[in-house]
């Protein structure tokens, strides 16, 4: 069978997606697309291909119920260029095949993330693990010479251990998080939407957040039939549990929300999970329909 080719992805191969201050996103190969997708679903039976309509209906009903196998036979191959704590999220997901760049093999280049000031923030008062309002200006900036600065020392003493002649694998090992890896990571569709719909929430660490949005760039270019029913079922809905169904059947019974007596129905919730259910129904994420637009850009040289 003669492989389909996507117009959309086949302009955008190879070429980078800009992420942070030195990194990037390329889509270096894909399998299949929209009709992968539908083409699976019907194999049962052989119908062959149906009217786009049919097919977009057929795609949306498949995400909508869960039938996610037919998503599989999409592939993405993605060559990376991230800061190492960056990475570390990332490979959290084992739902991909990679390779990434050694140091034990190759020396590693003097590239490190430096945040912008506007990215330095207290933590977060109400999150473990999140950043919370910006930290002044004036301590912004020495917080981030002193990161550059650290940065410069930490490489210089990296050179001088490998010019003495140590072992690669041992003169890394004082290099900070912030150091650029490298990787190729190939994936299915159907956990890329997995991997986006939690990368892409606003919840997410910025800055693995801006490498999902330039990786769900490229997904919809392969698969937008697909990735259009992603946003519309998954990355912009919402799950409700036993208890919050519960509230909302009440609601619609006594036809709207009555804050005093509906949160009654959620009073054994945590005041967490009453904020959370709160959120659900009215901090629904607004689709982005002024989004910025990614450019990706030629890259120079080779693959290799």
């Amino acid at each position: 069978m003669p492989r389909n080719n996507v117009p959309a992805a086949d302009a955008i191969l190879n070429k980078q997606f800009k992420v942070l201050d030195k990194g990037f996103v390329r889509l270096v190969d894909y399998m299949g697309g929209d009709h992968s997708i539908v083409q699976s679903a019907r194999v049962s039976y052989g119908s062959g291909t149906k009217s786009v309509r049919e097919d977009k209906g057929l795609i949306n009903y498949l995400l909508r119920n869960w039938h996610t196998s037919p998503f599989e036979q999409v592939q993405m191959t993605f060559h990376c260029k991230m800061p190492i704590f960056v990475a570390r999220q990332w490979v959290r997901h084992r739902t991909a095949r990679l390779n990434e760049v050694s140091g034990r093999y190759s020396i590693m280049t003097d590239e490190f993330y430096v945040p912008d000031e506007a990215r330095v923030q207290f933590q977060s008062l109400d999150n473990k693990q999140g950043s919370g309002d910006s930290m002044p200006a004036d301590y912004a900036k020495r917080m981030v010479d002193e990161i550059g600065g650290d940065q410069k020392q930490l490489y210089s003493h990296y050179e001088e251990m490998v010019e003495q002649g140590m072992a690669r694998e041992l003169a890394r090992i004082n290099l900070p998080l912030s150091l650029y890896t490298e990787w190729y990571w190939q994936i299915d569709l159907h956990n890329l939407f997995h991997f986006l719909r939690l990368r892409l929430d606003p919840h997410a660490q910025y800055e693995i957040r801006v490498y999902a949005e330039a990786m769900a760039e490229c997904a919809r270019a392969v698969c937008p039939v697909a990735f259009e029913a992603f946003e519309e079922h998954i990355l912009n809905s919402r799950t409700f549990s036993k208890g919050e169904m519960r509230v909302l059947r009440k609601m619609l019974k006594s036809g709207g929300w009555n804050q005093d007596s509906h949160l009654g129905e959620v009073s054994k919730m945590s005041a967490r999970r009453k904020g959370e259910f709160i959120a659900k129904l009215w901090n629904l994420p607004k689709e982005r329909e002024n989004r910025p637009e990614i450019t990706p850009v030629d890259r120079d040289g080779d693959d290799e």
